[in-house]
């Protein structure tokens, strides 16, 4: 019997997850939960053998979770079933050795096929999203270039954005800039929009 926890913040789609699961002789789910910071200690105390994992959950997000969850049980292995394709997060999931991740908007038959692969050991990984995180890659943007361009999503000015952050408006234009030549973007709005569709901020 392979041992499944499930978190998932979506109340409907965790009791779907849970019904498909249910009806496989081989598949029982041990555990379910609605956030991520509760992964670990649920985990702990009932032993599965797969976590499938949502990456955005509150308190903590899936992909945070998953490198607590190998270090405390590196025997569990972490499926992402995520509405959050993106190649940013694949290759995140990658770098933590996560054996699967897949769309929500994969067939349902899907699922306990990936179930069963990953705890075979297989990788199980959505071929579309492998191209597009290999044609994307990784952010070229700095992390303080980054949390520029996330400050400045608002439309704040420069000087907020600078004591936001603790940093001067002169730095904070430097940045900008270096983030907007970097994307090859026109101006900070397509830099922010650039950056925001690759999952870089």
């Amino acid at each position: 019997m392979i041992r499944v926890l499930i978190a998932e913040d979506q109340h409907m789609i965790r009791g779907a997850l849970i019904a498909l699961l249910s009806m496989e002789d081989d598949i029982e789910v041990v555990a379910d939960l609605d956030r991520g910071d509760h992964i670990v200690t649920a985990a702990g105390s009932t032993s599965p053998d797969i976590a499938i994992l949502d990456i955005d959950l509150p308190g903590l997000d899936g992909l945070t979770a998953a490198g607590h969850l190998r270090h405390v049980l590196p025997d569990c292995r972490v499926l992402i079933l995520t509405g959050l394709a993106q190649p940013v997060h694949l290759l995140r999931a990658l770098e933590l050795q996560i054996r699967g991740f897949l769309p929500k908007d994969a067939p349902a038959h899907q699922l306990a096929d990936a179930v069963r692969r990953v705890h075979a050991g297989e990788r199980v990984l959505d071929p579309s999203m492998i191209a597009a995180a290999l044609e994307t890659g990784h952010s070229p943007l700095t992390e303080r270039e980054a949390d520029v361009l996330r400050a400045a999503e608002s439309g704040t000015t420069t000087a907020e954005i600078g004591a936001q952050l603790h940093l001067s408006p002169a730095t904070v234009r430097n940045y900008i800039s270096n983030a907007v030549a970097k994307l090859g973007s026109r101006n900070r709005t397509e830099a922010i929009r650039t950056a925001r569709e690759a999952g870089w901020l």
